[in-house]
């Protein structure tokens, strides 16, 4: 158990992190992620004041779907990355556990429309992740309405041992799944439900902590908060420049659209050509000078290979790139390589 964002969370099961990653991979893993921030958002004038600070086209987005995008600061820096999903009755916004005070402010003074509800739901409410190419098999099982309906990235409100939840087919794995919003408490019933269904269903499952979690979404190319994505850092920096869109008018929109420039950094992903493991904050060099760091590193078990999501010029971001990675003071080195790692298995 560590601490993170305020909570006492599972960094690694018995079973061990690449073991619970390699899970995930092949069957099916739990994740408690009730750490998330959850807003209800409501109110007639709520899709257009919501639409006018997240980045993607929110108004375009069809009830029972969902849509993720980022909340820009007028610099075009990220607040923050988030999981917008449409009801009938408005909206449900998911946002990094840090950030959860920050993002309630922000929200609240942009939204000038005095009709616009804003309720934290997250203390009143817990969040289960499913995931993996039996995710779906799994929680069908325990379902009132089969989950293997939806499409990916919908979102539907049925009932899972008699208890009204919210289902959405979303994740941060690069494998298909669902996370499930569920009463606090009701938590646990439904978490030990699914592991006594997968049991019957002889469905290999598990328990899954931080350190898989970080592996499994680092493989597929997702963001991490504070990492790739931090207040200093644009979406058009963090290759993120398709969770905008720029026919709407949402904050930080004009910051972004000044042409970009060989120096302006950008993310890319290495994999180490030397032995070596890269960590966050690590120097990146080129040439004996040097030019980015290290926002993400680590062993990628599916791949089996050392690897680091780096910002560096724009220029040194080519693939096929070679640059130096600076551990315990010596380079080693590295090549820009391919996004993402892994493909995402629901593409």
């Amino acid at each position: 158990m560590v601490p993170f964002a305020g909570w006492e969370m599972p960094l690694q099961y018995e079973p061990g992190a690449i073991r619970e990653h390699h899970l995930v991979r092949r069957s099916v893993g739990l994740f408690d992620i009730s750490h998330m921030g959850r807003f209800r958002i409501g109110g007639t004038a709520a899709t257009r004041q919501l639409d006018s600070v997240v980045s993607s086209n929110l108004a375009a987005v069809e009830v029972g779907t969902s849509s993720y995008g980022l909340l820009c600061n007028e610099d075009g820096g990220v607040i923050d990355d988030v999981f917008a999903y449409r009801r009938e009755d408005g909206w449900l916004l998911v946002v990094n556990a840090a950030n959860r005070k920050r993002d309630a402010e922000w929200l609240s003074d942009h939204f000038l429309a005095s009709d616009v509800v804003l309720e934290e739901i997250s203390d009143q409410s817990a969040m289960i992740a499913v995931q993996g190419p039996l995710a779906i098999r799994l929680v069908d099982t325990v379902s009132a309405r089969p989950v293997s309906e939806l499409a990916r990235f919908a979102i539907v409100t049925t009932e899972v041992a008699s208890c009204v939840v919210d289902i959405g087919r979303t994740g941060y794995t690069g494998e298909d799944g669902v996370e499930l919003i569920v009463p606090r408490d009701h938590a646990i019933d439904i978490w030990e439900l699914l592991l006594d269904a997968a049991r019957q269903e002889r469905i290999e499952s598990g328990p899954v902590g931080l350190a898989a979690r970080d592996s499994l979404r680092f493989e597929a190319g997702f963001a991490l908060y504070g990492h790739e994505l931090r207040q200093d850092i644009t979406p058009i920096e963090a290759r993120l420049k398709w969770a905008c869109a720029f026919e709407t008018e949402f904050v930080g929109r004009d910051a972004l659209l000044s042409p970009p420039s060989d120096e302006e950094r950008r993310l890319a992903t290495v994999r180490m050509t030397e032995r070596g493991v890269p960590r966050e904050g690590f120097v990146v060099a080129s040439e004996g000078e040097p030019v980015g760091w290290v926002a993400s590193g680590m062993y990628a078990p599916t791949v089996d290979e050392c690897c680091a999501n780096v910002f560096v010029p724009r220029a040194l971001a080519k693939i096929g790139q070679e640059l130096d990675i600076v551990i315990r003071d010596r380079p080693r080195r590295a090549v820009v390589v391919k996004r993402p790692l892994y493909k995402p298995k629901y593409r």
